[in-house]
């Protein structure tokens, strides 16, 4: 969870110097939409009066930095195949994108950065994070975007403002805790995920759950999953 800064080579003069670390991720159970709050402290290490910040991050998994139990790789069999091929699969993946505005500050400042989830099972980061039973997912942040200056901290009076574009290579990683995940999935959605079927799917099972007057897609689940087990030999 370290302070990571990127390789910029020579700067210029009176470029900022921008460093971020990921001090906790927690579930924010107040907002209208599944979301974890990444709490991220900022420094600025060349004197710069930083009037704000407009600041994008994307979200990767580094699912090759922990190990796996034999029930979690079980359910990584669509995303990565058999644990034999997990050297050639086992790769760092999109989870999501994040952003938010930073207000003013010199030197450092902690502020929060809002990361939308979901737990839709089409989509890899939710099947990935629905198969770990404990432990912590290793999240790596890429941020960019653009930060607005004025003046240094020896002259803050300074008039006029300065834009510059946030180095690409800025980042950090964060061991985020599964339980925090799953702690914002039940709060949002207790005991429930979300599946998504083309229309010819959800009509057939409309006329299913009718014709056998089942109450719940659970019984209709339920109902498909016997039968099939019941034909296999």
């Amino acid at each position: 969870r370290g302070l990571l800064h990127g390789d910029r080579g020579k700067k210029q003069a009176g470029m900022t110097e921008l460093g971020f670390e990921v001090v906790e991720v927690v579930a924010d159970r107040f907002a209208a939409a599944p979301q974890l709050l990444a709490r991220i402290r900022v420094r600025e290490t060349s004197g710069a009066v930083v009037h704000a910040m407009a600041l994008r991050a994307q979200v990767m998994v580094e699912p090759q930095r922990r190990p796996y139990t034999e029930d979690e790789s079980s359910g990584f069999l669509d995303q990565f195949g058999e644990r034999a091929r997990w050297k050639d699969t086992l790769r760092p993946f999109l989870w999501t994108f994040a952003s938010t505005m930073v207000t003013g500050f010199t030197g450092e400042h902690t502020f929060d950065l809002p990361i939308p989830c979901t737990y839709d099972m089409e989509v890899t980061a939710s099947k990935y994070l629905h198969a770990l039973h404990n432990g912590a997912v290793p999240i790596r942040l890429l941020f960019s975007g653009t930060v607005f200056t004025r003046g240094r901290a020896e002259n803050p009076t300074a008039r006029g403002i300065s834009v510059e574009q946030i180095s690409w290579s800025l980042e950090a990683t964060h061991e985020l805790p599964v339980s925090i995940w799953r702690e914002l999935m039940d709060h949002f959605y207790p005991d429930a995920g979300w599946i998504r079927l083309d229309r010819d799917s959800i009509n057939a099972l409309v006329r299913y759950k009718g014709e056998r007057a089942l109450s719940t897609w659970g019984e209709v689940v339920s109902t498909l999953l016997d039968g099939s087990r019941a034909v296999v030999p």
